[in-house]
């Protein structure tokens, strides 16, 4: 029986075949979703009522992996759930096995060959690197320094008109205090050298869409980053008079998502001149706000947007209501009425959130149409019919990514069946005993050598 590193292990977990490679496991425990490519053997694991993802590393790498993750998603950080590492794993024949890795399936996420895809909007891009740069900016305000950056290592979820993106691989990352300028520079370039790449393979593999160039996203991406950390942490002057900019600085950083704990205000000998410098603590003012009210957890915004019609409700129906009564009065009356008819087979489309947003949307362009107030309950009934039965599921995709069929539903690093060009050569796969093979500093080669040594053995055996 293998150990786990594990808050809660329950007993569908232990009884898994831990005893087999993961690669060869049975695909009755195994879930076909769409991910990134990796240079790890990846699975999707069905265990209970939830979906884990499996990702099978040395020992070393597994254990800081989970406390990293574990310590990112106490500081709020977004990135996956860690479930726990299991270790001392063997084969039948008492072989050392690699540990596992076990993190909970981020529901509704999509990785990002699903979304560079031939046709799509530059808008939808332009949403895309938005969250990407948030998601970059949030872990340097954090004190988070990545160390590899890609879109392999980033999942995102719909989050109203916009996506929010979540840290999916840690095991490069290291957690500060707070980030020197020069860390950040440095996982910066670290960011231009691999998105290039991977936006150059999507443009080879004729996904990314012809009028995109990698090299205008990958600046893109570096720009906006810089932008927005000037915003989030940049010093500003404006004269004595101006002081009603103190407020407006803290209005653009709310709207962004940002909390600001305090603002350091320098003032020059004669009071003339003023300097200001926000403390950012934490992204998600209206995430919080939406979960003190209703209890419902949701992007930030999709909270913003559920927040501005739950203000207006408060407004038209319940005027000098407590924010907090005006609130379970909007949840039970109209949130929870127009989720509630998602039938049964629609609900891995959208989740709750999503799905109101663009409720909302939809029933403003029906009373654009119809030139009167269309009620909330008949903009989701109108939605469900006419938009929501034609969108394809998000929370459980059971689909090839787009490309073409692939080899292995399981494992997409095996390429499509109509790919017939030669595998590409992969030290971590291909003659990793061969002391002839140059590796890269940083690679553990003696264990990578060992584990190609014992994988021989046994198929000599």
């Amino acid at each position: 029986m293998p150990r786990f590193l594990a808050a809660k292990p329950t007993a569908e977990l232990l009884q898994l075949p831990w005893q087999v490679p993961l690669a060869d496991w049975p695909t009755q425990h195994l879930v076909a979703l769409p991910r990134g490519i990796s240079r790890h053997v990846v699975r999707f694991l069905a265990v209970g009522e939830d979906i884990l993802a499996a990702k099978e590393i040395l020992e070393e790498v597994a254990v800081h992996e989970y406390r990293l993750l574990t310590e990112l998603k106490r500081l709020g950080v977004p990135s996956v759930e860690p479930v726990g590492v299991v270790l001392g794993r063997v084969d039948v024949d008492g072989d050392p096995l690699d540990p596992i890795l076990l993190t909970r399936h981020l529901p509704f996420s999509l990785p990002y060959r699903s979304l560079f895809y031939p046709g799509v909007k530059h808008e939808t891009v332009n949403r895309l690197l938005d969250a990407m740069v948030a998601l970059f900016a949030r872990l340097h305000l954090t004190g988070f320094y990545w160390g590899d950056v890609s879109l392999s290592n980033i999942l995102f979820r719909r989050d109203a008109g916009e996506f929010a993106a979540y840290l999916v691989d840690a095991e490069t990352g290291e957690l500060h205090d707070t980030l020197t300028d020069g860390q950040r520079a440095h996982d910066l370039q670290i960011a231009r050298t691999n998105l290039y790449g991977e936006f150059l393979d999507l443009e080879a593999g004729g996904i990314l869409d012809a009028s995109l160039d990698p090299k205008w996203l990958v600046a893109t991406i570096e720009d906006r980053y810089h932008q927005l950390w000037s915003e989030l942490t940049g010093v500003e002057e404006f004269d004595g008079s101006e002081m009603y900019r103190l407020e407006g600085r803290v209005r653009r950083l709310n709207a962004l998502g940002f909390d600001v704990a305090e603002i350091d205000v320098d003032a020059s000998p004669d009071g003339r001149t003023i300097k200001m410098r926000p403390k950012v603590v934490e992204a998600g003012h209206h995430t919080r706000r939406l979960m003190r009210l209703t209890g419902l957890d949701a992007e930030e915004h999709q909270a913003r947007r559920l927040l501005n019609d739950m203000d207006t409700f408060r407004a038209k129906f319940a005027p000098g209501a407590p924010e907090s009564v005006a609130a379970h009065k909007w949840l039970v009356e109209v949130f929870e009425p127009a989720v509630n008819r998602i039938p049964a087979d629609l609900r891995a489309k959208r989740d709750a959130a999503q799905f109101f947003h663009e409720v909302l949307d939809y029933r403003w362009y029906q009373s654009q149409r119809e030139n009167r107030e269309v009620p909330t309950d008949e903009a989701a009934t109108g939605y469900i019919h006419e938009v929501l039965t034609q969108l394809p599921d998000e929370e459980m995709v059971n689909v090839d990514p787009v490309g073409g069929e692939l080899a292995n539903k399981y494992d997409p690093s095996h390429g499509y069946v109509d790919d017939n060009e030669e595998k590409p050569y992969d030290p971590w796969e291909d003659e990793a005993n061969d002391p002839e093979v140059p590796v890269m500093a940083g690679f553990d080669i003696a264990a990578l050598r060992a584990k190609a040594a014992a994988k021989e053995a046994r198929r000599s055996s």
